[in-house]
């Protein structure tokens, strides 16, 4: 392999000839060899939009050349475009605020600007420090991306994954929204309601950790872009900041803001943890509703089997015909790992000592993860297994007809201790509850048939 020479403050290093990173990328790279988890491009993105802002900023402020400027916006634009990927390769596991990261990103800049400026015949130079990262630190750069970042991807892959299966929910909704079925408490029989009522409550999750997830998103609008080393801004305009931020929502066309307290910025990442909350509440709610459905398509014939599912694949090696939920298991993984991610998340945060939070990378990866899991899982879940179910009418309506706990809607006339009687009678002789009923006595068959209604216990609309 063919190297060149690269120098930073602490000597000379090799760095390969093809790669447009400089001295410190490769002493990252050469000093944590740990893990295959590779800093997310999203967060790469999210500092190219940054560094881009940057550049903008401080031309108009008059501490950067037009020339310059325009040289490193290009670069920026270059690296969105995703034409230097492959420059970025750094792990998560490295210093805890980011900074080789922040370095990679401005050493692959600097050296693509210095290229643009030689092809337009500029006797200037960009310094990945002194330009790339003029007015910045790592301490405050790191966050911004981070909120950028994770605010982006919400907004591009989350947010559509939960409209997708919203509207998925909300068709299967109407569609069974009239056929009855024995409802369960404890895993037990209990009174009746509509298919369609049971799919309602799978809908109203995910709008409601939609807007959970929506709220909380606007917390990381805030930037701590402008706070610099320690949150003074030393080395920066006072108003970098705040134009920096608007410089972000015009090229990314979401509402972010400086943030008014930079010190809480650089240290704490409690808006992060409370966004991840609203992830982990989702991931809560697609697992009750991914086991709902595997436990109501059991069996077929053994099981509740009160729903179909799509075949999508054979489910067993041994088994011929096996047929097995495999897209409610893939979602209720997805779920318990984000679950994990919380706990991570939750923990790293806790650690801001003094002016800085040390374990950024961290909480980057794992929130990153969780959009991303969740998004796809959603997407997945939806179209292989969702909009393919339907309800096996048979085995509802058996179900339905079986069930003691329809005897519920004897109590207001007979009370519940004989209500009870007739349960008790009907499971300890093997009689249909009606028949149950009339043996003791205390309902006729009139009243019976005429109390006895499931279609009036689900109490739907008329």
């Amino acid at each position: 392999m063919d190297y060149r020479i690269e120098k930073d403050t602490l000597g000379e290093v090799k760095v390969p000839a093809d790669k447009y990173w400089g001295a410190q990328t490769q002493r990252s790279k050469d000093n944590f060899k740990i893990g295959s988890e590779k800093m997310p491009l999203e967060l790469i993105q999210a500092f190219a939009q940054l560094k881009k802002s940057a550049a903008v900023v401080n031309c108009k402020l008059g501490k950067l050349s037009r020339t310059k400027m325009k040289a490193i916006v290009q670069a920026c634009e270059e690296v969105l475009d995703g034409r230097f990927d492959d420059h970025f390769p750094l792990v998560v596991w490295q210093t805890g605020s980011g900074t080789q990261s922040n370095m990679n990103v401005n050493e692959v800049l600097a050296r693509r600007a210095n290229e643009i400026l030689q092809e337009v015949a500029s006797d200037e130079s960009i310094h990945p420090n002194d330009d790339i990262n003029m007015s910045q630190s790592s301490n405050d750069t790191f966050p911004t991306a981070m909120h950028i970042a994770v605010y982006s991807e919400i907004q591009k892959l989350l947010i559509p994954s939960l409209r997708q299966i919203k509207k998925t929910l909300l068709k299967k909704e109407h569609t069974y929204m009239n056929v009855i079925k024995i409802g369960r408490t404890h895993l037990q029989d209990a009174t009746p309601l509509t298919l369609g009522q049971e799919i309602s409550g799978w809908r109203a999750m995910i709008e409601r950790t939609e807007r959970m997830i929506e709220e909380s998103s606007r917390h990381i609008l805030s930037l701590a872009i402008g706070g610099t080393a320690v949150g003074t801004g030393i080395n920066a305009d006072p108003a970098f900041g705040d134009k920096v931020a608007e410089q972000l929502k015009e090229q990314t066309g979401y509402p972010f803001m400086s943030s008014n307290n930079k010190f809480h910025a650089l240290t704490s990442h409690d808006e992060i943890v409370y966004v991840h909350g609203a992830l982990k509440a989702l991931a809560a709610d697609m697992m009750k509703i991914a086991n709902d459905v595997r436990w109501l398509a059991s069996g077929p014939r053994s099981g509740i089997g009160e729903i179909t599912i799509p075949a999508n694949e054979p489910g067993s090696s041994i088994m011929p015909g096996k047929v097995n939920p495999t897209q409610s298991e893939a979602m209720t993984m997805v779920a318990v790992q984000v679950f994990g991610n919380d706990a991570t998340i939750g923990f790293a945060a806790s650690q801001g000592n003094f002016e800085l939070n040390v374990f950024k990378p961290v909480i980057l990866f794992n929130v990153l993860q969780s959009i991303h899991l969740l998004s796809g899982a959603i997407i997945s879940f939806d179209e292989h297994c969702l909009q393919g179910l339907e309800a096996n009418y048979d085995t509802i309506e058996e179900n339905v007809n079986r069930s003691l706990m329809l005897v519920t809607a004897l109590n207001p006339h007979i009370g519940y201790e004989k209500a009870a009687m007739i349960a008790k009678l009907a499971f300890k002789e093997g009689l249909t509850l009606k028949e149950a009923a009339i043996k003791t006595g205390y309902v006729t068959e009139e009243q019976y048939d005429k109390w006895i209604d499931p279609v009036k216990m689900v109490n739907l609309p008329d």
